[in-house]
């Protein structure tokens, strides 16, 4: 990281929104969000090639064979793995203090990668460069197309050891970046016909539906999006964050902070005093799963425990950074329409 002022912004940025600040959120006005992209496929088998992906920052990657050395942000390398893609290194959370995969990893054999950061934001260039990679790949969150996750201060060296790809999550509907990471998996050579593929995207669908049919059937039910620290809670808008802006697209009825109080983060979420905390009545509260934040059950402040959909046990986990697999996303539609098929409503 940069500086002091640059690490606060952005963690941040990690802990309420999923967006990136500091860096990615200043920058939005800048650039040019390519919200398009198709992949170039070559050969489905790593063994021949040649290999070409356009990425959503409109560059198109072009190597002479399927690349096999591939390095990826724990998450992105999570969603792979669901698609039957190894990659040999990770960056981002991977374990937790007792060595159990981290919430981002999913279900992905943490023992049989090499981990050049633990923690978002951390990528050892010297242990990187040892891999051999023949390609990075990872998210971006804004609308210039910042790696999400590689370091400012080595983005330059690690640019030079190999190509790389991004994913992007900024502004758009869960369903894009989980197209872009099947058509990312396919052309490193995913098995996209396998029974296990086609359920998934199946049981996708028909949480998708389940949570339409249950927002349409209670549209009273109001959704706080939060997240917690130690010194300040979290209230996410939808825009800009993908899981968010697909339920609402569902119909799911949402807490807006206003523009204004967004204004700080730009446009991602308000913070809020602990004695505040109440600002935004609710029915229900997605609190952000990630281990940089403080998670539920570990909040002590009164004012918290006081709320209504809190003592009405309805709060449930939100992943801000979902990982882009269907196999890992239909849990989290059908845990939102869950809460809100059987919610009180207490707001």
């Amino acid at each position: 990281m940069p500086n002091a002022s640059a690490t606060h912004l952005t963690r941040r940025g990690i802990l309420a929104a999923g967006g990136a600040l500091g860096l990615g959120a200043v920058l939005t006005a800048c650039g040019d969000d390519e919200k398009s992209g198709g992949s170039d496929k070559g050969s489905n088998t790593a063994a021949s090639g040649p290999w070409s992906f356009k990425d959503d920052r409109g560059k198109t990657v072009k190597l002479d064979k399927v690349p096999a050395n591939l390095v990826a942000f724990t998450g992105v390398a999570a969603a792979l793995w669901d698609y039957g893609v190894q990659v040999k290194g990770v960056f981002g959370p991977t374990t937790t203090k007792d060595g159990k995969p981290d919430v981002q990893a999913g279900d992905m054999d943490v023992s049989k990668v090499t981990v050049l950061g633990n923690e978002w934001g951390k990528l050892n260039v010297e242990k990187y460069a040892a891999l051999a990679p023949e390609l990075l790949v990872t998210t971006t969150f804004d609308n210039v197309g910042t790696l999400w996750s590689v370091p400012e201060d080595s983005k330059d060296k690690i640019a030079k050891l190999a190509p790389s790809v991004a994913i992007s999550v900024f502004d758009r509907q869960l369903t894009q970046p989980l197209q872009r990471m099947w058509d990312l998996a396919e052309s490193l050579g995913a098995d996209m016909k396998a029974d296990k593929v086609v359920q998934a995207k199946k049981d996708f669908e028909a949480a998708a539906e389940r949570l339409r049919k249950a927002a349409k059937a209670r549209p009273e039910i109001k959704v706080l999006a939060g997240s917690a620290s130690d010194q300040l809670f979290y209230v996410s808008g939808t825009n800009l964050s993908v899981d968010l802006e697909y339920y609402k697209a569902l119909g799911v009825n949402f807490v807006e902070p206003s523009e204004e109080a967004k204004k700080a983060t730009g446009g991602w979420f308000e913070s809020l005093s602990w004695e505040n905390v109440d600002k935004y009545p609710a029915d229900v509260i997605i609190m952000d799963d990630r281990s940089s934040t403080i998670q539920p059950a570990d909040i002590t402040e009164g004012t918290w425990k006081k709320l209504p959909a809190v003592k009405a046990g309805q709060v449930i986990a939100r992943s801000p950074e979902p990982i882009l697999s269907y196999d890992k996303c239909t849990p989290l539609l059908d845990n939102l329409a869950e809460a809100i098929e059987k919610a009180k409503k207490v707001s």
